[in-house]
């Protein structure tokens, strides 16, 4: 092939390119139109949907990434049927087929991630717990600190961080202290078998009943539970508001140490168990000669 042959091809390539390019242009035009269009579409879907998931979750990464997804997904949809304007149907297939592909073998490649990032959004909706609650999960007990895309994130009582995956914190019971705004103190008593009980109920139920943060709606609970070897067994129920750990624990700490003093005052004692011990003494023989060395009892 001469060189003006080649020319002359190239030159009618270029002009059946242009032709093609002229004739589809309103078609090319259509199709930018439709992908500028879907693209407003999710930019307005996306804001609709953060100030809605906004309201239900308090999880900022999730809501974001579900207002992106959404995005996406109107911009793919649109992006598709541009490819169709321009008779590119084969090609819309093509992707789809390997958008498929794609998802399924990434589906099995981050199976465990995609289970957390599920739960994780499940978590943010459902919302059992929030930051700053006081659950136990997994038989950890600890303050929620955040929930991420993966894990649960815990700062127990002692001040070690916990990192939970959320797919495990969704499978499992959840016993969320702070949820309520209440919690329950009890409080196990040993009364002598020679003092009142009707005295000690009384006193028990008196010395509780101005304990700080305790919840007025609710009366003090002073039950005798059993009789035991030593002494007789009370069981003292409060109900206190609750917003952290320390409100309880301050609760507590002041029935028992306001119990402790009413009782002294009046003389009800709270016995210690009684224990007997066996050394194997026989007959008359005292203990001191058990417990003495057989060494001396030879010399004797």
């Amino acid at each position: 092939m001469t060189l003006r042959e080649a020319v002359a091809a190239l030159s009618a390539k270029l002009a059946g390119w242009l032709h093609e390019v002229i004739v589809n242009l309103p078609n090319v035009l259509v199709a930018l139109l439709v992908i500028a269009l879907f693209w407003f579409l999710g930019r307005l879907v996306r804001r609709v949907l953060e100030r809605l998931l906004g309201r239900v979750s308090h999880n900022v990464a999730v809501t974001r990434l579900l207002a992106s997804a959404s995005f996406l997904l109107v911009l793919a949809a649109g992006l598709f049927i541009a490819l169709g304007v321009l008779k590119l149907d084969k090609t819309v297939m093509s992707l789809l087929a390997g958008a498929g592909v794609a998802a399924l073998v990434l589906g099995f490649a981050f199976q465990d991630i995609a289970a957390n990032m599920m739960a994780g959004i499940l978590l943010s909706i459902r919302h059992p717990f929030r930051p700053g609650h006081l659950c136990e999960i997994l038989d950890h007990e600890g303050v929620i600190e955040e929930v991420d895309l993966r894990f649960t994130v815990m700062r127990t009582l002692q001040g070690q961080m916990v990192f939970l995956p959320n797919k495990e914190v969704l499978g499992h019971p959840i016993k969320n202290f702070t949820l309520t705004g209440k919690r329950r103190i009890d409080l196990e008593l040993n009364v002598s078998y020679g003092d009142d009980l009707e005295l000690a109920k009384r006193l028990a139920a008196e010395a509780v009943a101005d304990v700080s943060r305790r919840d007025k709606g609710r009366d003090v609970e002073v039950y005798y539970t059993s009789l035991a070897e030593s002494a007789v067994r009370m069981m003292v129920r409060i109900w206190v508001e609750y917003e952290k750990q320390r409100d309880f624990l301050e609760a507590r700490s002041q029935a028992i140490q306001r119990i402790k003093a009413a009782f002294d005052q009046n003389g009800v004692t709270m016995p210690y168990p009684v224990r007997t011990l066996d050394f194997g003494a026989k007959g008359g023989t005292p203990l001191s000669e058990m417990l003495r060395p057989r060494s001396e009892g030879r010399d004797a």
